[in-house]
């Protein structure tokens, strides 16, 4: 069985009386892709900000490679190998598409130290950020503008500044959101060559895709768990077709 990255147990996040997750217990491993569906108010992105560590849990707790990081900062657990991309656009439009990769990679390895030395002649941050953007198909257009890329260019240079950070999870909020059927078939092969190295957890809309995609499919309704498994046994699922994909 494939190695777990990353787990939470009993995840819970209450806002005053709402309960946006609920006791949430699941697992991602290195060689699988893992979507969170669910419909608006599900409490996915409320999941994916409590691991990266965007908002703090009410209860229960997150480990990563087996050590308790439920009280880690953002940035301490960004360091440490937990990757995220989000549902909007936030690459720096005006910079090239190798140097929005190259910023990523100086940040995961500060060197304050390096007073005397520019940061864009750090030839580690320049060769991380060189292999991000090759996994990301996007190594023949390191030098173009990166606000000169198309939608999904856009969204692949998200997943390499991420990948430019070293990571050992990728959470992926939405990176499909917008895109057209060809740009869609880029990002889903992209995604399948990222998974023999890393976890992902995968948030998405687009129901052909995740099946397309997934190795396991978790939904959530109303911040809970209703079903995690295959997606063969997802689709076959009563409970997930009523509560989510529509049927009667």
């Amino acid at each position: 069985m494939s190695d777990v990255v990353l787990a939470c147990e009993g995840l819970t996040r209450r806002f005053g009386g709402l309960v946006a997750v609920s006791n949430v217990s699941l697992q991602w491993r290195l060689d699988e892709i893992h979507a969170v569906i669910g419909t608006n108010g599900a409490g996915k992105s409320t999941l994916i900000n409590m691991l990266s560590g965007e908002i703090a849990a009410s209860d229960g707790r997150i480990v990563l490679r087996g050590e308790d990081v439920t009280r880690w900062s953002q940035p301490r657990r960004a360091r440490a190998g937990i990757g995220r991309s989000y549902q909007r656009t936030t690459i720096f439009p005006e910079f090239s598409v190798f140097e929005n990769a190259r910023l990523c990679a100086q940040a995961a390895r500060a060197r304050p130290w390096a007073l005397w030395e520019a940061a864009h002649t750090c030839p580690h941050a320049s060769a991380v950020a060189r292999d991000a953007l090759a996994s990301a198909g996007l190594a023949e257009l390191a030098d173009r503008p990166a606000g000169s890329l198309s939608h999904g260019g856009k969204r692949q240079l998200e997943i390499a500044m991420c990948l430019a950070t070293q990571p050992q999870v990728l959470l992926l909020d939405e990176p499909l959101a917008g895109m057209g059927a060809e740009e869609t078939d880029r990002m889903l092969g992209l995604l399948e060559g990222l998974k023999a190295k890393h976890a992902v957890l995968l948030v998405e809309h687009d129901m052909d895709a995740v099946f397309r995609v997934a190795d396991r499919i978790t939904v959530m309704v109303n911040g809970e768990v209703i079903a995690s498994d295959t997606p063969a046994r997802i689709r076959d699922n009563a409970q997930v077709r009523i509560a989510y994909l529509g049927d009667h």
